[in-house]
């Protein structure tokens, strides 16, 4: 009819027929090809794929001794300074290479305790330095020089600047690995971790340790020591009444 567009069968616009016969004469059967879109799958790697997680592991006494032997045989004085003053300070490694010479220095002598601004926090913690870390600071800024503003341990790039997070952590490997330590099993928290957890393993006192650390709530030292139900149960039964 004039006016009108023509007229479009619907099956026009399906995608295209195949006929086949079945086999029998005169009798044709249709199929319709549906095309199925293609699936992509993106693969994604697993963010810790062949990693350890969670908590690094703490250094024994023994281990703590083997790797300060390792490093006095070595003569690497920086690394001898920082380990003992890493183990002491129970610092995170941010607070760590961040500290500067008149935080531990007074009146020419490394001091016995010190005090310094954590920077997760803005909360200051204090902490002890026993006698080895004080020797081996004491010989390590002989050495090293420089004045009370200075960082104890400077960049070795950027001489003004301090010792990076990242070349901490490598020095962390080196020295694990150096007594036969698997270095996945351990990272600068295994430093810090290491004399909170001796000291709560022989005391039980969690709160002195929660102070030590710098915690502001004990479930986050409870979480950070890894403290469970049988370490509760021991303390409990080495305690007579």
């Amino acid at each position: 009819m004039s006016g009108l567009g023509r007229y479009t069968d619907p099956i026009d616009t399906l995608p295209r027929v195949d006929r086949f016969s079945n086999g029998q004469s005169g009798h044709r059967r249709t199929t319709i090809e549906m095309t199925e879109p293609e699936t992509i799958a993106t693969k994604r790697q697993v963010w810790n794929a062949g990693r350890t997680v969670g908590p690094k592991r703490v250094l024994k006494p023994k281990q703590i001794w083997q790797i300060r032997f390792y490093l006095n045989q070595n003569r690497r004085l920086r690394d001898r300074a920082l380990f003992d003053l890493a183990i002491d300070s129970k610092l995170r490694g941010c607070d760590l290479v961040r500290m500067k010479i008149g935080d531990i220095v007074s009146g020419g002598q490394i001091r016995s305790r010190a005090i310094v601004m954590q920077q997760k926090t803005s909360r200051p913690v204090q902490f002890e330095l026993l006698a080895d870390a004080r020797a081996s600071l004491l010989t390590w800024l002989d050495r090293r020089g420089g004045t009370v503003d200075d960082y104890v341990f400077p960049s070795r790039v950027d001489h003004a600047g301090h010792l990076s997070t990242r070349q901490y952590a490598r020095l962390v490997d080196d020295w694990v690995t150096a007594v036969g330590l698997m270095r996945s099993e351990y990272g600068t928290h295994s430093l810090r971790r290491t004399k909170a957890s001796i000291i709560y393993r022989a005391t039980g006192n969690l709160r002195a340790v929660q102070i030590l650390l710098g915690h502001s709530k004990i479930e986050n030292t409870v979480r950070y020591l890894g403290i469970d139900l049988e370490d509760a149960l021991t303390l409990a039964e080495n305690t007579e009444i």
